[in-house]
């Protein structure tokens, strides 16, 4: 019954605090990028009619990040069922979600450096097969905020990847 209560403490917990990594993210690549807000991410989520500032950043970052959270908590929730006490349970899994948090960061601005290396100089002519809309006029840092954006992405995954990897490797540590 007590795991019960934790996999459930986990779930709840794991959304909130991927989506204020979320909020985090998009506050530093606004500040980068202005412009990939306003001409995509605020359309793409539909707020387009109601934010355009650092507010809506915030919004696109939880609404971006809440979702994986949840499915992050489904799943080092259920492998938490290996430890045997729910104290375990419960320190090994907040654990792992840092882990997952770290990684995503790492992964995220190294995804920021490629941009940097990769885009920093780029010309309307080169720029990469993205759907870039035709009123970006610093499409420079509007790519270079892209690739944090999708390595980010691929950080949360690898991420997960690890954060189960530590619980299982974890389970037999002394209660």
């Amino acid at each position: 019954m007590k795991k019960a209560l934790i996999f459930l403490l986990i779930i709840i917990l794991s959304p909130l605090i991927a989506g204020m990594y979320g909020i985090l993210h998009d506050q530093i690549t606004y500040s980068i990028s202005e412009e990939y807000y306003t001409q995509f991410k605020f359309i793409q989520f539909g707020i387009a009619d109601y934010f355009w500032d650092r507010w809506g950043a915030s919004l696109v970052g939880f609404m971006a990040t809440w979702w994986f959270g949840l499915i992050l908590g489904i799943v080092i929730g259920a492998v938490g069922f290996v430890h045997k006490t729910p104290k375990r349970m419960f320190l090994v899994s907040m654990q792992s979600i840092f882990i997952n948090l770290v990684v995503a960061l790492v992964i995220g601005l190294t995804g920021l450096l490629y941009g940097y290396i990769k885009w920093g100089n780029v010309t309307r002519e080169n720029l990469p097969n993205w759907r870039i809309p035709n009123d970006v006029i610093d499409f420079n840092n509007f790519v270079i905020v892209g690739s944090m954006h999708n390595f980010s992405y691929l950080g949360g995954i690898l991420g997960l990847i690890l954060a189960i990897t530590w619980q299982i490797r974890n389970r037999k540590k002394l209660q």
